[in-house]
């Protein structure tokens, strides 16, 4: 009977909504509890896989979550799960790099903002399709020159002139920014340099 498996082998399931969300992530239920999974909706059980998801979301936010429950979290088919995965500082850098690739965005701007993402993470993402995480990358505080310095060729104005407004964008690429073909960005990259030889005075 579904109601007598609540737990699995490590006691991970409390009630009969986890058991069933599990075992169709592992392809395990039969057609009858498939029937049953329809019942326990009909019944009113969909609020507690709302709050499944909740618990999950904050396990991953945890400080003290494992290594390894980080990485189960990280599969989970919610994004909002995944984002809180994304954000945690303890995340594993493999981690992170495969969340970099997530299929949702806000999964991907938590990325930009771990402070543990590392370069080659940055790289990844300084080439992500969507605008606003490559935007992201090139206003964060603790992103590289390097990084800054490969996104000097973005495509987006916008984008070259967070890279020239940054203040971690080193000289050589402010001077190349300083002969960008828009005025805005040469603009802004005269700025900053600028404002570094006022710093060094």
């Amino acid at each position: 009977m579904l109601s007598e498996q609540l737990t699995d082998q490590q006691g991970r399931f409390y009630g009969p909504v986890d058991y069933v969300m599990y075992n169709i992530k592992t392809n395990k239920l039969s057609v009858w509890q498939y029937y049953q999974v329809l019942i326990l909706l009909l019944l009113g059980f969909a609020p507690s896989i709302s709050m499944a998801i909740n618990d999950q979301v904050r396990l991953a936010n945890l400080p003290g979550t494992s290594t390894q429950q980080l990485r189960e979290l990280a599969d989970e088919s919610d994004w909002q799960v995944r984002q809180a995965v994304a954000m945690n500082r303890k995340t594993p850098s493999d981690v992170l790099e495969k969340l970099a690739r997530d299929p949702v965005q806000d999964v991907r701007i938590a990325v930009c903002t771990n402070l543990s993402t590392t370069e080659p993470v940055f790289f990844i993402l300084a080439k992500d399709p969507s605008e606003q995480v490559r935007s992201v990358v090139a206003r964060f505080e603790y992103v590289s020159a390097a990084v800054l310095a490969s996104m000097s060729n973005d495509s987006s104005t916008d984008i070259r002139i967070e890279v020239a407004r940054n203040w971690n964008t080193d000289i050589p690429t402010l001077e190349k920014l300083s002969k960008d073909e828009f005025e805005e960005v040469r603009n802004m990259a005269l700025h900053s340099i600028n404002d570094r030889k006022k710093q060094e005075q």
